[in-house]
């Protein structure tokens, strides 16, 4: 049986989150071959390797592209993917993951060499073209051969796109793969205990995006929102840098260092991040993979943006979209703390086999 040979790129955090179990079930297919290749876009190159190390993984191939702008970054990507697969390794079959630049240059890339592509994550559609990331989800899309898909929302637009229904493959969400194989270590975790928060009931709190945190007026909104919920919770803060650099711009900063409740961290490990997740009262946010990962746990999520990319979390799970709008934001939280608040269900083919499901689908002689 012939061997068929798979390049999986990655290139940021959220990304190494959604491959980490294609080697281990890549072993039990005979005919599979699997290597991953790391772009380096992410600047954080301490952060990458701590999640490289938890989970078991390392690189196949690093490319080390150099920081700068979003052009120069995809246009290094390009140019250095593009001699790994012409030197190093030659693959049957790309592999992008979700929506990040690396996602677009390597596909991309793979379409002008006349490598097939495989789309990971495809489908999602939040409708915003303001948001890079749309962007680089449509285009992916445009020129992928294979879609693997997470939620229906996915298949739906992608057939109203004019994809083929042969070309899709509704096989779930690997990054709820990652939560069950890893459930012992992130119950092991001991950061509620670091953060002296065993006993204390605690929110958890990402915003990073740039529609809130690159001007004053958003980050106003949000100061007045950590001060409310800080009166009645502690709060983990696992700050992004572009919202503490912001703060500081706009001579915010003490407003928020001198919060005693705020427990501010730097990003964190995926174990203990998820931990946070299982333990805490609810959730606000402007993350995408996070409406994910609480509608899986079962835990409230506030979703302050217009939009999802991910709907099946706010029709099916634990998530919720809303305006940033104090008094709604205090009307949500008052249903959570009454009980209330809707329950959710695990959306379909989140179980934790979406990754063998997706060797399955290329290990078969028809493909590739």
């Amino acid at each position: 049986m012939q061997m068929k040979k798979l390049l999986i790129v990655v290139g940021t955090r959220p990304n190494f989150i959604k491959v980490t179990q294609f080697k281990k079930q890549a072993a039990h297919f005979s005919n599979l071959e699997v290597k991953i290749v790391h772009t380096g876009q992410h600047y954080d190159a301490k952060m990458a390797d701590v999640f490289f190390e938890q989970f078991n993984l390392q690189p196949d191939f690093f490319l080390n592209i150099p920081a700068g702008s979003a052009n120069s970054q995809m246009a290094e990507i390009m140019i250095r993917l593009e001699k790994c697969m012409e030197t190093e390794y030659r693959p049957d079959l790309l592999v992008v993951v979700g929506d990040v630049n690396s996602t677009f240059a390597a596909a991309l890339t793979a379409n002008k060499m006349g490598i097939r592509c495989a789309h990971l994550e495809s489908g999602l559609r939040s409708f915003d073209r303001s948001m890079p990331e749309e962007i680089n989800r449509l285009l992916t899309d445009e020129i992928a051969d294979i879609f693997f898909v997470t939620e229906q929302s996915g298949m739906d637009h992608l057939l109203k796109e004019g994809k083929q229904p042969e070309q899709l493959f509704f096989v779930g969400n690997t990054m709820i793969d990652t939560l069950v194989a890893h459930r012992t270590d992130i119950a092991r975790s001991p950061i509620l205990s670091h953060l002296n928060l065993t006993h204390e009931p605690y929110v958890l709190m990402t915003m990073h995006r740039p529609a809130t945190v690159d001007h004053e007026e958003g980050l106003r909104k949000l100061l007045d929102l950590i001060e409310w919920v800080t009166q009645r919770y502690h709060l983990v803060f696992p700050i992004h840098p572009r919202t503490l650099k912001n703060l500081e711009k706009y001579h915010l900063l003490n407003r928020f260092t001198s919060n005693r409740r705020i427990l501010s961290t730097e990003p964190l490990d995926y174990f203990a991040f998820q931990r946070l997740i299982e333990g805490c009262a609810f959730i606000l946010t402007d993350s995408g993979g996070i409406q994910e990962e609480s509608t899986f746990c079962q835990i409230p999520c506030l979703t302050l943006r217009p939009n999802t990319e991910r709907p099946v979390t706010c029709t099916m799970g634990t998530n919720t979209l809303v305006p940033f709008e104090l008094e709604t934001i205090k009307q949500l939280i008052a249903s959570i703390e009454a009980g209330s608040y809707k329950k959710g269900t695990i959306p379909p083919l989140w179980d934790g086999a979406s990754t063998q499901r997706i060797l399955e689908v290329l290990a078969r002689p028809d493909m590739l």
